[in-house]
């Protein structure tokens, strides 16, 4: 186990150890898909949870809210093709007697020899009665889908909880499968938009629209389709108003006069209906939104003896002041103090404000190594969070030290350092302490 010390020969032989991690990440994710919105189950109803399951890859429960008792599921995994595990907990339900308005979903590892690997938690998830059959209004946005938001389709027949097949991607073709949903992303489009381009809108999605879906997973995507409202069984041609969750929707072909998106056993196909408004079974679709949260660890510098858990998550960034004095606030989730911030492998000096914010010294662009003097162009590094233990916690995030316009690139360093070289240095050093920085994120 590398951890970190004052000794000098420790702090160089953890820092040679993140280098090697940033050359090679040997990273371990833990991934919740889950959706947004859950319905209350009545009576003896067991409604899974938002009816589109969960894709997991653990042991699944709701949070407790202040209850001892916590109902959870044991999940059974399944090896993937990708050799990654993958589990679903379809039995999880909200009775109708919990008066909650939202929840989250708990999620508990342990190695096969009983060790704890740590607790995960999902976004919180809307609890509703039923779904609304009333004219959706943009000022309800928590019930709007808007575009490029993530959602699942599913199809059921008969309101049969066995006859549920989800819309999914395999081997790059969409299938209907009663095990495993997929998210895809749902956006606007141009009505005059062709299968290979087609312009991003932003705005909420209404009826009539038309529309095209992403598997998130794997980029496949579908034609140009126009949504529509399904009621009775009845496509509604005139409809325009707001979508909402866990309402039923057909999916029209654009350009097409009755060809619906539909399931067939588990295929999915273009089906030519009879009727322009009276639709098959299998082209009626349940919409959800999804949310998904990533938790991502590396113990590659670490004998781990303690939970990986609370996994920092890191969601936006503030820098303040600037010069040789330049903060930097870390913000987000399941912060402590038992981390450092580091630019790459430099380590920054860390203070912990609270759970949802660390405050950093910027280190000297010097910190990168000694040929920073001669650079003219900007230095990105990413952004990690380290636990005291060695463990690594990587983000998407990432600093960049800019110089400033004054150094433009390309242009022309001597060759040769003449002897007065330690003032050239010194106007050097003070050119990039006066840095503008950028902060950007990657998705």
């Amino acid at each position: 186990m590398i951890s970190r010390s004052s000794n000098p020969y420790q702090a160089n032989l953890l820092r040679d150890g993140v280098r090697r991690y940033l050359q090679l990440p040997a990273d371990q994710t833990v991934l919740i898909l889950h959706a947004k919105v859950a319905q209350k189950s009545y009576g003896n109803e067991k409604r899974d949870l938002g009816e589109s399951g969960f894709r997991v890859c653990g042991y699944m429960g709701l949070d407790s809210m202040g209850s001892s008792l916590m109902e959870t599921q044991k999940l059974s995994f399944e090896e993937q093709p990708d050799a990654k595990g993958f589990s679903c907990a379809k039995a999880l339900y909200i009775s109708d007697t919990d008066k909650r308005k939202h929840f989250r979903l708990v999620l508990k590892l342990f190695f096969t020899n009983g060790q704890e690997i740590g607790t995960f938690h999902s976004k919180l998830i809307k609890v509703i009665s039923k779904p609304s059959q009333k004219k959706q209004s943009l000022k309800n946005t928590d019930l709007c889908i808007s575009s490029g938001s993530k959602v699942s389709l599913f199809n059921r027949l008969r309101s049969q909880t066995v006859s549920t097949r989800y819309l999914s991607v395999e081997g790059g073709a969409f299938i209907a499968s009663a095990r495993q949903w997929a998210a895809f992303t749902l956006h606007l489009a141009d009505e005059c938009c062709s299968r290979s381009e087609f312009p991003l809108r932003e705005g909420y999605i209404r009826y009539g629209s038309v529309v095209q879906l992403i598997c998130t997973a794997t980029g496949v995507t579908l034609p140009p389709l126009i949504i529509r409202k399904v009621m009775k069984q009845y496509a509604m041609l005139d409809v325009d108003e707001p979508i909402s969750q866990l309402h039923k929707c057909a999916f029209q072909f654009q350009g097409s006069d009755r060809m619906y998106l539909c399931l067939s056993t588990e295929k999915v196909i273009q089906f030519q209906e009879a009727n322009r408004e009276l639709l098959n079974d299998g082209s009626c679709w349940t919409i959800i939104s999804t949310e998904t949260v990533e938790y991502t660890f590396s113990e590659s510098l670490a004998c781990i003896r303690e939970p990986v858990s609370p996994v920092p998550l890191i969601a936006a960034l503030q820098l303040t002041g600037g010069g040789d004095v330049a903060m930097l606030e870390v913000q987000g989730e399941y912060f402590h103090a038992h981390l450092k911030v580091w630019f790459g492998d430099v380590e920054a000096e860390t203070m912990y404000r609270s759970p949802k914010s660390l405050v950093c010294v910027v280190p000297d662009v010097s910190a990168f190594g000694s040929d920073w003097r001669w650079l003219r162009y900007p230095i990105t590094v990413p952004l990690l969070l380290i636990r005291d233990d060695g463990l690594i916690y990587s983000s998407s995030f990432t600093f960049t030290y800019t110089p400033e316009q004054s150094c433009i690139p390309g242009q022309q360093v001597l060759s040769d350092v003449p002897q007065d070289s330690d003032r050239l240095l010194d106007s050097i050093h003070q050119e990039f302490t006066r840095t503008n920085f950028h902060l950007f994120m990657q998705s």
